[in-house]
């Protein structure tokens, strides 16, 4: 597995920014993607107060401090504050799915010495997702 990859999952925790209800959209799967591999997941909609049985925080600044890895799923433009504010918030590592990249976020993650994924890599691939 790529380094980068194997850090992001290192973390005690993970933030699932963009997390849905909705169990047909990304949000969703990548929560319980995290939630079938045994791991803990925390999801942050400030329209949400729990998916999939997971309370839910407003922002990535709620997230307790052993999140140290998020998920962003989110549309580019958002995914661009989402990356400043984990900055702030002390968060290392950063995997944006498929569609929430943006070239101005991953300049951002990476001028502030953070791990960036944003190549195209899925988390669902690397977690060997299966939906039931």
């Amino acid at each position: 597995m790529r380094s980068d990859i194997e850090e992001f999952l290192k973390a005690e925790a993970f933030g699932v920014v963009g997390a849905s209800t909705d169990r047909s959209k990304y949000g969703n799967r990548v929560l319980r993607c995290y939630q079938m591999n045994g791991k803990r997941a925390i999801p942050v909609n400030p329209r949400e107060q729990e998916v999939e049985g997971a309370k839910c925080v407003a922002s990535v600044e709620e997230l307790p401090p052993e999140v140290t890895s998020i998920s962003v799923i989110t549309p580019p433009q958002i995914t661009e504050k989402v990356v400043q504010q984990a900055l702030r918030k002390g968060i290392r590592n950063v995997w944006m799915q498929p569609g929430a990249e943006s070239d101005q976020a991953v300049e951002f993650c990476r001028a502030n010495g953070m791990n960036v994924i944003a190549d195209g890599s899925c988390l669902l691939v690397v977690l060997g997702y299966r939906d039931h």
